[in-house]
């Protein structure tokens, strides 16, 4: 009998609980074929440098927001060991850092951070299905740490851009990179927040922030990778991640693709990123700034401090107080929202500000200036401008001279190269202190000098057909 009654009560219990099991929801997120359409789009970039560097990153541990730490930088400024493979000679460049890189178009144009490419003297890029390439920079931009490459392929397999705008807190996301060398990893997690100021702009920098937070997994080497949603659409490029040991600690961040796209359309169009300004300073509102102003229409906005002359805020009528909540319909809540709707324009571009005074909404439109106060847009140096061509040598050439590289001149034109003094025929070995083997390395060359904010000298050696040596300076200002 008490068998009896022990098997009744346990059928009872099995009873009880079957429909609460039963109930309970099935995890069904899916997440293969937004890994299949995004693995052959990403790419791994391996830059090599003549100079030594931290084996994933910047010299010195460079880490410019304190905690938060580029996938190339170690933590707090502590520099790691060099291997003893970079104690080479300076003509023969070793790998100085990994990265990743999203494939755009078919015919091979690559977005990366820039500070996956910064100070690299060659880049080697590797396809998922282990093909190799070699890429030249086709420009970079420091603010937005973003940079565009070129590989000479054909068909291969871009990625689609999705609306980083859209895009809700808490939605499933997919990071796609190659952490420590480990090819096309995928790693999954949710946006965890959205127009994420890093303190970078707090230093009086010109740095774009306004990040995509996430806690997907990701680790030295998936910097310039792809964050994609769940149709495999790219909504950001990894940029950086929150850590103590320069590992994952829980949180990452990604520049949204409203930004990328302006960025990189900027780059390929005018060989630099056209800024539009505002032309007003602002903090952010908080409760007790409110309260202090009287403000009561409005929970969150940027609070207007100041107005610069001949500037768009200033056509707008904006003063002192004003509370900014809008551009162009689009909410801003804080100045990293700001800074991201502001970045998506050009100077001449016009634009809608809505914003409130003595708790009354209005909404001015105006066009947007750049830093000098007008719409011109600027646009980098050309490398055509040196007026000639560069063409390889042959072997037989190398031998015959003694040299084991260089680049000939010829087709010499009107230009900065020939009011140096160089003649056709001359061969370039070294620029700037740097090898060159192809024109690639010139035009690689030429970019370095013309963004930097030193003198823009090009500093030629080389050697005549003749075996006489020359050394140049062209002046390309």
């Amino acid at each position: 009998m008490n068998k009896a009654l022990i098997s009744a009560c346990f059928a009872v219990s099995a009873a009880l609980i079957a429909p609460s099991v039963q109930a309970a929801p099935a995890f069904d997120t899916d997440f293969t074929q937004a890994a299949e359409k995004t693995v052959n789009a990403v790419v791994c970039i391996k830059s090599f440098t003549t100079r030594q560097q931290n084996p994933y990153g910047q010299q010195g541990g460079y880490d410019p927001f304190g905690m938060f730490d580029f996938f190339f930088g170690s933590p707090g400024g502590q520099q790691r060991q060099q291997p003893r493979q970079q104690q080479k000679k300076k003509s023969e460049p070793v790998q100085s850092g990994l990265g990743s890189g999203v494939i755009i178009s078919e015919d091979g144009y690559i977005i990366t951070n820039n500070h996956v490419i910064d100070n690299a003297d060659k880049l080697e890029v590797l396809l998922n299905d282990n093909s190799t390439y070699e890429a030249r920079i086709i420009g970079s931009d420091e603010a937005s740490d973003l940079a565009l490459l070129k590989i000479d392929a054909k068909g291969l397999n871009p990625i689609s851009f999705g609306d980083s705008e859209s895009v809700k807190v808490g939605e499933w996301v997919l990071a796609v990179g190659n952490p420590f060398g480990f090819n096309s990893t995928v790693t999954a997690g949710i946006v965890s927040a959205k127009a994420r100021s890093l303190g970078a702009n707090k230093s009086g920098g010109m740095s774009i922030e306004s990040f995509i937070q996430t806690d997907a997994a990701l680790n030295p080497g998936n910097s310039g990778g792809a964050l994609v949603n769940l149709d495999g659409q790219l909504i950001g490029i990894n940029s950086a991640i929150y850590s103590n040991t320069g590992s994952y600690s829980g949180f990452s961040f990604a520049i949204p693709t409203t930004i990328v796209k302006k960025v990189i359309a900027d780059i390929r169009q005018y060989g630099s990123v056209q800024r539009a300004m505002l032309g007003c300073q602002v903090a952010e509102l908080d409760a007790k700034l409110a309260k202090e102003k009287g403000i009561t229409v409005a929970k969150s906005g940027c609070l207007v401090v100041s107005v610069n002359d001949t500037s768009t805020a200033k056509e707008l009528g904006l003063q002192e107080d004003d509370l900014i909540t809008a551009i162009n319909g689009v909410e801003v809540n804080n100045y990293a929202q700001l800074v991201e709707q502001i970045s998506k324009f050009r100077p001449g571009d016009k634009i809608t500000v809505t914003y409130c005074r003595d708790n009354k909404i209005y909404h001015k439109s105006g066009t947007l200036r750049n830093s000098q106060g007008n719409t011109n847009l600027t646009k980098k140096g050309d490398f055509s401008e040196l007026g000639c061509a560069f063409m390889k040598i042959s072997a037989e050439t190398k031998q015959h001279l003694g040299i084991s590289n260089g680049v000939q001149v010829q087709g010499l034109k009107g230009g900065p190269v020939k009011d140096a003094g160089v003649k056709d025929g001359f061969i370039i070995t070294e620029i700037n202190d740097m090898p060159v083997n192809s024109s690639d390395d010139i035009e690689y060359a030429y970019n370095q000098v013309m963004k930097s904010a030193d003198d823009k000298v090009l500093l030629l050696k080389g050697i005549y057909p003749t075996g006489k040596k020359y050394f140049y300076a062209v002046n390309l200002e």
